[in-house]
């Protein structure tokens, strides 16, 4: 099949892509490199730099052909959407509808949307939230993240677009930047192994559930063929808070420094878990990964940066 990846640059988006083409599919990408860098573009893939907010995108579509679009570009940063609601909005909202639109205008088979299963439950009481529990997304990330699995609603009724959303937990492991905003595993990563001192916000009693990139990717896999019209948690069901991170990270690395700690930031959830049932049920999908063998895996590829 031919599959067009936006953010395919990225850090999920590369690893989905070098996925796709070892599996036999033509991959092409449309990323405008805002973060995702270019040593991440599989050489095989075809590459546009491109926004998709721009109304021109229709040119690739009506060029390319494409049987299925997976939607990994995005504004991720909690911070970031805090500070500049628009931005998100124009991004993860806008930029999304007009994938969207081009999907119906050229026949695209099915989307595979990205969500976030870390932020548009909010600080849910029952933990592991499950798909169904009531949602609470308390940034304009989590807002822009749940209004584009609306839309996905509305276009499959009444356009019959075949789509299937994926929350993810919060993800880590190889290509994610070790010197960006987000991303707490590569950034401690990054900074222990250059023996300086990490961070933690707020009391690092915030938990999260860390899933790896790889088995992420397989998710994405199971959902081209499976779990239309769904959505599923992609995580690994449990909690693990920012101090016990560290200490796992801690001893990996031989690191014998400390962390310092900072004000919570605003907007950030203080727990989060997925139930993952559904994903084992419907898309015969579970993690492979232990959170120590991903944290290996991670460090030696921060390592080599």
């Amino acid at each position: 099949m031919k599959i067009l990846v936006t953010g395919g640059a990225g850090f999920i988006g590369s690893n989905l892509v070098d996925a796709l083409i070892e599996e036999g599919h033509e991959v092409v990408i449309v990323d405008n490199l805002s973060t995702g860098k270019k040593r991440n573009i599989n050489k095989k893939a075809k590459f546009y730099r491109f926004d998709i907010r721009d109304k021109k995108l229709e040119r690739i579509f009506k060029k390319e052909k494409f049987d299925i679009v997976n939607h990994h570009a995005a504004q991720i940063d909690v911070r970031h959407s805090v500070s500049d609601p628009l931005f998100d909005a124009e991004i993860n909202i806008l930029g999304a509808v007009n994938l969207l639109q081009n999907c119906i205008n050229f026949k695209i088979q099915k989307f595979i949307n990205v969500s976030s299963g870390g932020v548009i439950y909010g600080d849910n009481p029952e933990l592991p939230a499950k798909e169904n529990a009531e949602k609470g997304p308390l940034s304009p990330y989590g807002v822009s993240k749940l209004t584009i699995e609306y839309y996905l609603q509305f276009y499959n009724k009444i356009h019959g677009l075949k789509y299937t959303t994926l929350r993810y937990s919060n993800v880590y492991g190889l290509r994610q930047d070790p010197k960006g905003e987000a991303g707490v595993v590569a950034i401690f990563s990054n900074l222990m192994l250059h023996n300086k001192q990490p961070t933690i916000y707020g009391d690092g009693k915030q938990t999260r559930d860390y899933v790896f990139v790889k088995d992420v990717v397989n998710a994405n896999l199971l959902a081209m063929q499976d779990g239309d019209n769904n959505a599923f948690n992609i995580g690994t069901g449990k909690e693990t808070n920012v101090n016990e991170l560290f200490a796992s990270m801690k001893k990996i690395i031989g690191y014998t420094g400390e962390a310092r700690y900072a004000d919570a930031r605003a907007g950030e959830l203080q727990r989060s878990c997925l139930n993952i049932a559904k994903a084992k049920k419907l898309l015969k999908w579970e993690p492979m990964f232990t959170l120590e063998q991903g944290l290996k895996e991670t460090i030696e590829w921060v390592k080599g940066c």
